[in-house]
């Protein structure tokens, strides 16, 4: 049994920190207005200049601690890094436990609002089998977890803490869930030699593609390509600076709350289906305050860079190796990357679950369609206990 104990959590944003963001806000420094009138050059100006004001004037900095400190809070020590985390226990005796995995510019803070749908699924049209006990921890680096400080902490070490975290909560068995680091991250725990998960979803398939059928590709291949184009080609910027020089980066966001803000922003403008009559909007899926929530919480915590460490660590190696292991995929039509079912095959065996028929819904599954993705888990679960 591990000595390491469990211990209650308050997460707490101080006054001072506000103060200082507030007068950083009001004496920020913007460059000149992009030359075209929409999103390709990044965060409009307009845009920016409105956030930046709502955030220091109008924005309720106590949001952040009442939204966490709705839900029970907790951190652990696992091989010497602090890790935050929440705890949602079923009322259900059948509930499955569930480990959910962030990713970045994301958080905990992704998942808060489908946690009761579920943890007690018969208040939302469920039946007690569908229900989970619910974990989810802030991945080393981000949030009101630790920092670390030396390398190593990739994905590899991260799926082998989540093991020992969920041992730690005498769980014997238990499934995981992921979106953007957090499916590579529940995909190394599936990839481990020894592991107590016994199956994984995820709504970022990590796939390539299949050469042999790319003579003759369905529609899901020829979307997935497309998806794959356009971000090597005009969404991976971000991913190389922080693969490569994440420290350098750092300087600026954790200098700028301006910087930090537009670096976070533009991500959900460009990986949420947000687009409304062909204008682009974030605000077409999330109030600011959601958005801002977010922002707020890697300004507070000024994680810019130590999140950032996890592409240096990961993101030029990822391990694509087949997974044997049970899996479900559920791809979100304006996920940044797709795959089809036969693409996905070749790399899971035991494909479970895949579905990519939904009305609406990119990146950001938890926040952007919480009902689909609930109702997605649920239906999983049942296939992996047919």
């Amino acid at each position: 049994m591990s000595t390491h104990p469990i211990l209650p959590f308050k997460p707490r944003v101080l006054d001072s920190a506000v103060e200082d963001l507030v007068g950083r806000l009001k004496s920020t420094r913007l460059p000149d207005a992009e030359t075209v009138e929409t999103w390709d050059q990044g965060v409009p100006l307009s845009y920016q200049r409105e956030l930046i004001d709502y955030w220091s004037t109008d924005y309720d900095f106590s949001r952040l601690e009442r939204r966490l400190g709705a839900v029970e809070n907790f951190i652990t020590n696992i091989d010497g890094l602090d890790i935050h985390f929440i705890h949602k226990r079923s009322r259900h005796s059948q509930a499955t436990p569930l480990l959910i995995t962030h990713g970045w510019p994301g958080s905990v803070l992704e998942y808060l609002d489908i946690i009761d749908a579920l943890s007690d699924p018969t208040r939302f049209g469920g039946k007690p089998d569908d229900a989970f006990h619910i974990v989810i921890p802030a991945l080393p680096g981000f949030g009101f977890s630790g920092k670390p400080t030396s390398p190593g902490f990739g994905v590899a070490k991260i799926a082998a803490m989540w093991e020992q975290l969920m041992a730690r909560l005498n769980y014997q068995t238990f499934l995981a869930h992921g979106g953007d680091w957090g499916s590579i991250v529940t995909q190394a725990i599936l990839l481990q030699d020894e592991t107590n998960c016994v199956g994984g979803h995820c709504t970022l398939p990590v796939v390539l593609p299949d050469e042999s059928t790319l003579d003759n590709p369905s529609s899901d291949e020829i979307d997935a390509l497309k998806s794959f184009q356009f971000y090597n080609e005009w969404d991976s910027g971000y991913s190389k600076q922080q693969a490569t020089r994440p420290q350098t980066l750092g300087y600026a966001l954790a200098d700028s709350p301006s910087g930090q803000l537009a670096w976070i922003i533009e991500k959900f403008g460009f990986w949420m289906d947000c687009e409304v009559n062909d204008i682009r909007h974030p605000e077409n899926v999330l109030h600011k305050d959601l958005l801002l929530d977010n922002v707020t919480l890697y300004w507070a915590t000024n994680t810019a860079t130590s999140s950032a460490r996890l592409y240096w660590e990961s993101f030029a190696t990822p391990n694509l190796a087949p997974i044997t292991r049970p899996i479900g995929l559920s791809v979100f039509p304006k996920e940044i990357m797709r795959t089809s079912e036969r693409w996905a095959r070749n790399r899971f065996h035991k494909l479970v679950h895949f579905e990519n028929d939904f009305e609406r819904g990119g990146h950001f599954a938890a926040l952007e369609a919480p009902d689909a993705l609930a109702r997605e888990l649920r239906i999983w679960r049942a296939k992996l206990s047919a």
